[in-house]
């Protein structure tokens, strides 16, 4: 069967008005892709109640899915426990093979995962792309890593014994996702989890909940067991109470969680009540430094690529620009110019659109709140600066400039199109400005001198550092932040250990 839109399976189908406002985006889509139901133990189950889930650009309806409550919550995790003691003891090459054939479905069906990710998240369709690949070669790394968990052997002064160290998966993980990479912000958790021979239950972000959906649906078809994946997608309403029964559940060992730092600072409460192992990827205000040596041109691409992926919704944006006084100018000027010249703001869904909608009305009313702040405090709008015509949802990319650091845009993450420049005069000054914020995950700087170059870099009080480079996220490399960007890394060779427990075995009487 074919949908025309994301409606449920068993609903009315789509009219008239749905089926325009997808034309070219989710119209011919395989209905088998298109769940409503949660994914509980292997199973396609309904809740009592569901809720809307809305196209961010048109405002239109793309929906119902089920709306989980503690009592899904709790069946998931018990689900997930059963499925933990079975899995665990898959073999490692077993478990490498299902999440091969998983990554083999993301990329066979990943035109049609695109599509569902523009429209729940408003992403321009190109990224959408560029996020299943991205997300797809997190279950292909940890596909690999799964047969690379090795323990040790340690030699002790007593002759008769021997110590070894074993690495055995932790149990059963909470993992509480954002809307801003629906897909990847999943992978990037389960990949891991499963690879270490963790089971999982997904609580996705009620924004982009077909998503997580889509996942569990070609989870299922790769092979993958019975209640290892499970999805509970739920409302804003239920949000709270979920979250916190998944958290706070004993048969739940670890919790992962991306998203704002006070959401983060809540679960860790949670998480301290029994002392559960967590990964926190929280909120950042990553600074974007120009000195005076930079390569202008280099500089304003990459300041391109950091603050308008995704319309500035992704936690590693630039959200401060300090440029040095003898390059300010320059950079500015050409940094107006490639925003006028290379961002086009649209559907997600239209050809040439790089600048997609904002989440929702909260989202858009926190940059303009934010533009106004500096702007009642002498800033300089350069470009952009309101809203856009396009509707409700739609900001116009901004550059400010004389923004100083008593502006609400140099403290708050912003999350949408809007670049605050601070001039600087030394690189101590630009250090100061960068590290006096309470988070840190990640920083960019743009320098040809390379003594400045080592010294900025391991000064930079973040977890992540982009040199002359404005795009660092790779499956290989840990993703992580410091200070109240949160604990742990995900991805490379690290993220497996954040789902292994250490266990040390003394063996005598040799």
């Amino acid at each position: 069967p074919r949908a025309g839109g994301l409606v449920p399976a068993s609903g009315p189908a789509p009219g008239p008005a749905q089926l325009r406002c997808y034309a070219g985006g989710l119209a011919g889509l395989s209905a088998a892709l298109l769940r409503t139901d949660s994914f509980v133990g292997g199973r396609w189950l309904p809740a009592a109640a569901t809720f809307p889930v809305q196209d961010p650009a048109s405002g239109a309806a793309l929906g119902m899915v089920a709306d989980c409550g503690v009592r899904e919550a709790r069946a998931a995790v018990r689900a997930a426990y059963e499925a933990f003691c079975r899995w665990r003891e898959v073999s490692a090459k077993e478990r490498s093979s299902l999440l091969r054939k998983w990554y083999n479905l993301m990329i066979q069906n990943k035109d049609d995962l695109a599509r569902i990710i523009t429209a729940e998240s408003g992403k321009p369709l190109k990224e959408a792309h560029g996020e299943i690949l991205y997300s797809a070669f997190f279950l292909e790394w940890f596909s690999e890593e799964a047969r690379r968990v090795y323990g040790d052997i340690i030699y002790t002064p007593a002759k008769d014994r021997r110590a070894l160290v074993l690495k055995q998966p932790i149990g059963v993980a909470a993992v509480i996702t954002p809307w801003n990479f629906p897909s990847a912000m999943i992978t990037r958790k389960v990949g891991a989890a499963l690879a270490a021979g963790c089971t999982v239950v997904v609580k996705p972000a009620e924004d982009t909940p077909f998503s997580a959906l889509a996942l569990a649906e070609l989870a299922s078809q790769a092979g993958i067991p019975s209640g290892v994946y499970n999805v509970i997608p739920c409302s804003r309403k239920n949000a709270k109470e979920v979250g916190e029964a998944i958290c706070t559940d004993p048969l739940v060992s670890k919790i992962s969680f991306t998203g704002s730092t006070t959401t983060g600072k809540i679960l860790l409460h949670h998480a301290a009540n029994s002392v559960k192992r967590v990964s926190m990827e929280l909120g950042g205000l990553a600074p974007f430094i120009v000195f005076d040596s930079a390569n202008v041109d280099q500089a304003v691409a990459g300041a391109m690529a950091s603050k308008f992926r995704n319309t500035g919704q992704t936690c590693v944006c630039s959200n401060q620009f300090l440029v040095q006084r003898g390059i300010h100018d320059a950079f500015v000027k050409a940094f107006a110019e490639a925003m006028k010249k290379n961002l086009r703001v649209g559907n997600g869904f239209e050809e040439g659109t790089t600048q997609g909608p904002l989440i929702n009305e909260k989202a858009v009313e926190k940059v303009e709140k934010q533009v106004n702040d500096a702007v009642s405090k002498g800033a300089t709008v350069v470009t952009g600066g309101k809203r856009h015509q396009l509707g409700k949802n739609f900001f116009e990319p901004t550059l400010l400039c004389n923004v100083t650091q008593d502006m609400l845009c140099t403290h708050e993450e912003t999350f949408g199109p809007l670049a605050p420049v601070i001039k600087f005069d030394t690189e101590e000054e630009a250090i100061a400005i960068a590290n006096a914020a309470d988070v840190g995950l990640a920083g960019y700087f743009y320098s040809q001198d390379p003594a400045q170059i080592w010294r900025v870099a391991e000064q930079l009080e973040v977890g992540m550092v982009g040199v002359n480079e404005g795009l660092i996220s790779s499956v290989e490399c840990p993703f992580g932040g410091v200070k109240q960007s949160g604990l742990g890394r995900e991805g490379s060779k690290y993220g497996i250990d954040e789902y292994l427990e250490l266990k040390y075995v003394c063996y005598g009487g040799l």
